[in-house]
């Protein structure tokens, strides 16, 4: 009787349980409808574009502003080049110009209290206010632009976006040694309070006597402040000038839009007539200055377009490569309407020159 009463009971249990899962079960989705042709490249999860909408990347300028045609224009070319890349919504992505010093770490602050992700500051002379700013907001990611961070002091979500300033400046003087036929060449530059300014002249000085040894080279440093040094254009011309009138025919603008001021006079004056040249900076000046096209044979270049882009991607796709210093890649610019007028010997010098560089063999000597 117990055994008998103990099946039923047990019986009646399971199917009460089969009952209950039956009705619980969803019922089965239908199927997805079929897409039309190209429907499947336009669509994105909604994780992703989740993702998209909420990362955010804000810029701060030095006092160059944004348009300066060279190092916080090429920076600010690398997030726009990365919000297009990973699909960020306009409002996502802002600059601040920073109208004066003392604004530096307000400026960042901006941005993160307004929930950036990453924040991106250019020059050396926000490398303070970025330091701070990335030890009080562990959760974002800075890029310090031409910020060296010292071994050993490394905050992890702070990378310094550093170039080897010295060995673009050394192809552009190795360049502008072949080129001279007065022997004398010229740099008109920004501040020495800026190290990557100091190697950009120094690197230049020793590639123009690598090929030339008994070379004379003009060299003259703005004698501003910081925040006057990149914005005197009137100072660059007037420097520039100067230099050609004792017999520079080859002159190297070096100081954002200072140098631009020196490019243009030069450009000017190959425009009467005068056989002159001039090296651009930062990045192919000859797409960022075309009133410099008449004497501008090339550019020493900092890529850091691509660069900063490539440090935004890897924060977003959580590969960021932790605090230190991230190199970026220099290089010398095409010479565009000057390409049939560089002997090929010259063009092949620069080649072994490059390979010397890169592999060690030829030293800038800077920092020795």
């Amino acid at each position: 009787m117990f055994k008998r009463g103990f099946l039923v009971t047990f019986t009646l249990t399971l199917l009460f349980a089969l009952l209950v899962s039956a009705c619980a079960a969803p019922a089965a989705p239908p199927a997805a409808p079929a897409q039309e042709s190209g429907a499947g490249e336009a669509a994105q999860p909604a994780a992703e574009e989740a993702a998209a909408t909420d990362f955010k990347v804000g810029l701060v300028t030095d006092v160059g502003r944004i348009n300066d045609r060279s190092f916080n224009q090429s920076a600010w070319e690398g997030v726009q080049q990365a919000a297009e890349t990973l699909g960020l919504p306009e409002e996502n992505v802002k600059f601040i110009e920073t109208q004066d010093s003392k604004d530096y770490a307000d400026n960042i602050q901006q941005f993160v209290e307004a929930g950036f992700n990453v924040i991106v500051t250019v020059g050396f002379a926000l490398g303070a206010a970025t330091r701070t700013a990335a030890t009080e907001n562990p959760d974002v990611f800075f890029i310090g632009v031409d910020q060296f961070q010292v071994p050993g002091e490394e905050i992890p979500n702070l990378v310094g976006l550093i170039f080897e300033e010295d060995k673009a400046g050394f192809l552009a003087g190795a360049l502008a040694g072949h080129l001279t036929k007065t022997g004398t060449i010229a740099a008109v530059l920004g501040t020495d309070l800026v190290p990557p300014v100091v190697a950009f002249k120094e690197g230049y000085e020793a590639g123009a006597r690598y090929v030339k040894p008994d070379i004379t080279i003009i060299s003259t440093y703005h004698p501003g402040e910081i925040s006057q040094a990149f914005v005197d254009p009137e100072w660059g011309a007037a420097t520039a000038k100067q230099a050609m009138d004792q017999g520079a025919d080859v002159i190297f603008g070096a100081g954002g839009i200072t140098g631009n001021g020196a490019l243009q006079e030069v450009a000017a004056a190959a425009e009467a007539g005068k056989e002159v040249y001039c090296i651009g900076v930062d990045t192919d000046q000859w797409y960022t200055v075309p009133a410099a096209r008449p004497c501008l044979v090339s550019s020493a270049m900092k890529l850091i377009t691509p660069s900063v882009a490539d440090l935004i991607q890897l924060a977003h796709d959580g590969n960021w490569p932790g605090g230190g210093n991230y190199v970026g890649p220099v290089a010398l610019a095409p010479f565009h309407d000057f390409e049939d007028k560089i002997p090929q010997e010259v063009k092949d010098d620069l080649a072994r020159i490059r390979e010397g560089l890169d592999d060690g063999s030829i030293s800038t000597g800077y920092g020795q």
